[in-house]
């Protein structure tokens, strides 16, 4: 009989909603920081998270909007990307950006039952860290694989195929948890079932490979709504329904 092992989860917009009032936040101020008359709206921001990973955006970007700037763009890319690492690590260290329902509750049942944990983003380690730092625990953590660590990113399954690895894991013994198709991909390439979270940037997007789809993951006192799936007599995400999925 299958066992759950481990419970391995995406951060941006999984973790906490932190693309709209985070990341997006950040990348503007990065670019007034540079003198550089860019703006992302929310509605830009959105068709910009088609692109994984945050050097790359900034690149498709350019490509797409500010296709006249061609000169040192090898050296500008990675310096306004730093610049907004450090100004989303700010917004973290504030408390502006807030765990999604459900996240600490469920992790913390995961590590005081003994399962194993691991984190599998696209986004920098740095930020990746600054949020695990603020609201849970690192060392509670046993891979935390972000950033550029693979060579492909998501939809790609090199992060997940990595994190399973890492930990010497079948496929079959770990749930994900994810919020977007492009993490979803990922996931359902290495062979792992997915539970997926959506948000206002993702709620149009095609779960149908997902093993169920929630708008969060719910509190006894703030139950979730079942998008896609099959739930019986639940009305929060807990470890007895991780197993069940399983």
């Amino acid at each position: 009989m299958i066992q759950l092992k481990a419970l391995i989860f995406d951060v941006d917009g999984t973790l906490a909603e932190t693309e709209k009032d985070g990341h997006r936040i950040a990348f503007n101020r990065a670019f007034a920081e540079a003198d550089l008359n860019w703006y992302w709206s929310e509605s830009l921001y959105g068709e910009l998270l088609e692109i994984s990973g945050g050097k790359e955006r900034i690149s498709y970007y350019l490509q797409q909007y500010q296709p006249d700037i061609k000169e040192n763009s090898e050296t500008l890319i990675p310096q306004l990307h730093q610049a907004k690492t450090t100004h989303y690590r700010q917004l973290l260290s504030s408390g502006e950006i807030q765990l999604r329902q459900g996240v600490k509750r469920l992790i913390e049942e995961a590590y005081q039952e003994g399962i194993r944990l691991a984190i599998a983003t696209t986004s920098a380690l740095p930020n990746a860290l600054a949020l695990l730092e603020k609201h849970l625990n690192p060392n509670w953590f046993e891979v935390i694989a972000a950033g550029d660590i693979v060579a492909n990113k998501k939809p790609a399954p090199d992060i997940y195929n990595y994190v399973l690895d890492k930990m010497n894991l079948p496929p079959e013994e770990c749930l994900v948890f994810e919020d977007s198709f492009h993490g979803l991909q990922a996931a359902y390439q290495a062979n792992l079932k997915t539970v997926i979270t959506i948000h206002d940037y993702t709620k149009e997007q095609d779960f149908s490979l997902a093993s169920l789809v929630l708008n969060h993951l719910g509190e006894p006192n703030n139950a979730f709504t079942l998008i896609q799936g099959e739930i019986k007599n639940k009305n929060y995400f807990d470890l007895e329904l991780a197993k069940h999925l399983i």
